[in-house]
């Protein structure tokens, strides 16, 4: 069953994803030109929105604007599938996209052509004027160009502008090149007969409104009025409900979970034998131990950055040791465990010894407490001998120079009633006595056998002989201090980025590890169950309860649900208002949800089918910036449910098409 596959969705020309064969620059020609593959990406603050062109049948296929990571994962799968021939992105582009094309560009095997535009023809508008002039015959002929807007728009989705702006410079370089047309008239424009939807091999296919609609997550504004502005904080949602991850890494990697839930059975049973091993109440002492590690994993990405820049400050090493040293102790933890659990297996062997040897190296060469004492980087006792010898010489210094200064006084004029030897960084040793009434003008402040140097708080500061020799034997203690530590901080530097590939696994797996423990904390404190997942169009649930408002109801009724391969394929569902139909539509598709992202169901049981879709028309997207009406976006739900989905979708629908009557509404939910 696999993901790409669906079936052609009536006049409009719309399917869900169709059977769709990635086709290699280098791939044998059959007859005449292989068909060219045109991929327009652009990544923006976390955000990857991307379409591509197929000449071989003239489709354009789009992906809607999906979270990526800083390496850009999710892109290179994209690229891997789909091999496109050219990749269209903006000259303006963030400093993950220039590394992402650098590292393509050095692959020997794979060398597509990049095709860089000016940041204007990416421009939203830009983009809908593109696509309203684009020739698409599927459009009827006889539609007003009023009217066009709205047609389209139940055709391609308007809701993520990341991915219509690379339609826009998309449909542009297709202008250009005449991709499909090259021996034709000029008149004859680039012809685009199909949009579809493209979702990565086994990742289910889920949009906004059924991401709203069940409320798997939900923005508020924060109540204070001193962060209104500095963001948003999560509501009563499912995300919310199941996010008790301890480091911000596990919590983004848990999003991204909940944003690409996934049809591959063997990563869902990865993640069911971790949540099944710390739901026994056996190992909730081992769950805290590992918790409380995981509060100390940091932004390893961005100390790693800072040191490639040496712009490391004392934090940053505290930080670092801190993760590091939880790193190993979340290894040693784990190394108790059993091994056949692949997750632990990965983590025993994953975190290397490269990790101990981080943490004895940072421990014996940094010292905190003077370093965050002085807010720069001291090394400890016993690491440089020429460092240590010059820091006895500045521990001494205070006792030697007062008694220089003492027998300076003896040689000056008996009206200065004292002096005091100082060294100032940078400038040396000086000579220092307080201002005298009698020195008004700067010829009063001119002393024999004495360099006047500067005047600071009513103290006069001199050059004299003794301060010279101390200059030449002496030298600026200080800053060679700081130079030679500099260069030890620099070694450190180095010693930690060459083994940055086993920080990098520090952070992927305890984030998984995170996500994990996380969902066994919800579903033992919630009495969730361990799904059934099965290969067949099967959802079978025995008591489901809604996971978010049997939290907020003193009394919940639990309902069972069950489809099969042969029966309860679809079902239609009446009742009078407030009897809860919607709320049972959106429990089956949370449960189903739940299980596609590996976490336990709030069920007696349940055996649930990989689906590759879950489509909703069940709450009303009122929008003023397409000028349709709330009937019309009904209309181009509707219309996506059933274009998009195949025989393997989970549709929930609800009151489509009228308004509900007093004292029966109803609703369908359709597998």
């Amino acid at each position: 069953m696999a993901a790409l596959e669906g079936q052609r969705g009536g006049e409009r020309g719309v399917s869900s994803e169709p059977i769709f064969v990635p086709l290699g620059i280098n791939g044998d020609e059959e007859e005449g030109e292989s068909p060219a593959i045109l991929l327009s990406v652009l990544a923006q603050h976390g955000q990857v929105g991307l379409c591509f062109y197929n000449s071989e049948d003239s489709t354009l296929h789009y992906m809607m604007d999906t979270p990526d990571n800083h390496e850009l994962h999710l892109l290179a799968r994209v690229i891997q599938e789909v091999s496109p021939h050219i990749i269209i992105t903006s000259a303006k582009q963030e400093r993950c996209m220039t590394r992402f094309l650098h590292q393509l560009g050095s692959n020997p095997d794979y060398n597509p052509e990049v095709v860089t535009y000016p940041y204007v023809d990416f421009g939203l508008e830009v983009s809908k004027q593109r696509l309203l002039a684009a020739h698409l015959p599927f459009v009827p002929a006889s539609i007003s160009e009023r009217d066009k807007m709205s047609y389209l728009s139940s055709c391609i989705s308007f809701d993520s502008p990341l991915m219509l702006r690379t339609v826009g410079a998309l449909l542009k370089c297709l202008d250009r090149r005449r991709v499909g047309v090259e021996l034709e008239d000029s008149s004859v424009r680039v012809p685009i007969l199909q949009f579809n939807t493209y979702t990565l091999r086994g990742v289910v296919y889920i949009d906004q409104d059924t991401y709203s609609v069940l409320q798997i997550f939900k923005s508020e504004l924060h109540p204070s009025v001193y962060k209104l502005h500095s963001g948003e904080k999560e509501g009563l949602s499912l995300y919310g409900i199941l996010n008790r991850c301890r480091c911000k890494f596990g919590s983004r990697l848990l999003r991204q979970w909940f944003l690409r839930p996934t049809q591959e059975l063997a990563v869902l049973h990865r993640r069911q034998e971790v949540i099944r091993f710390f739901t026994s109440p056996q190992n909730s002492d081992i769950q805290r131990t590992l918790q409380s590690s995981l509060r100390n994993i940091k932004n390893i990405p961005t100390l790693l950055h800072r040191m490639s820049l040496s712009h490391t400050k004392v934090t940053d090493w505290q930080s670092l040791y801190k993760t590091v040293y939880s790193a190993v102790c979340i290894r040693d933890t784990v190394r108790h465990l059993p091994q056949s659990i692949q997750l632990f297996h990965e983590i025993s062997e994953g975190f290397s010894d490269d990790l101990h040897h981080i943490t004895s190296i940072i421990s014996r060469v940094v010292d905190f407490e003077t370093s965050m004492t002085e807010n720069r980087f001291t090394i400890r006792p016993n690491v440089d001998p020429a460092i240590d010898e010059k820091k006895r010489r500045m521990m001494g210094l205070s006792d030697f120079l007062t008694d220089v200064a003492r027998r300076e006084l003896e040689h000056l004029d008996h009206h200065i009633p004292s002096c005091c030897v100082i060294y100032i960084p940078l400038i040396g040793f000086l000579l220092s006595i307080p201002r005298l009434p009698s020195m008004v003008e700067r010829e009063d402040f001119e002393i024999e056998g004495l360099d006047f140097m500067f005047l600071s708080e009513d103290r006069l500061h001199y050059r004299s002989q003794r301060t010279k020799e101390l200059d030449n034997l002496l030298g600026d203690l200080h800053c060679d201090i700081r130079d030679m530590e500099t260069a030890v901080m620099t070694q450190l530097q180095n010693t930690v980025l060459e083994r940055s590939s086993s920080l990098y696994k520090v952070l992927d797996l305890a984030a998984e590890l995170d996500c994990l423990m996380a969902m066994s904390n919800a579903s033992q404190e919630y009495s969730y169950t361990s799904p059934k997942l099965s290969s067949h169009r099967t959802v079978a649930i025995t008591q489901g309860r809604h996971p978010l408002l049997e939290l907020c109801s003193p009394v919940f009724v639990a309902n069972s649900l069950q489809s099969s391969e042969s029966q309860g394929r679809v079902k239609i569902i009446t009742g009078p208002n407030s009897s809860g139909k919607s709320i049972y539509l959106k429990q089956v598709g949370l449960i189903v949800f739940m299980a596609l992202i590996g976490s336990d169901v709030p069920a007696k049981e349940a055996e649930i089918g990989l689906v590759d879709g879950i489509f909703t028309r069940m709450q009303s997207r009122e929008s003023v910036s397409l000028g349709l009406s709330t009937f019309m976006i009904d209309l181009n739900q509707m219309a996506h449910a059933l274009n998009s989905s195949t025989g393997n979708s989970l549709v929930l629908i609800d009151e489509f098409g009228k308004g509900t009557n007093t004292v029966r509404g109803s609703c369908s939910s359709t597998l």
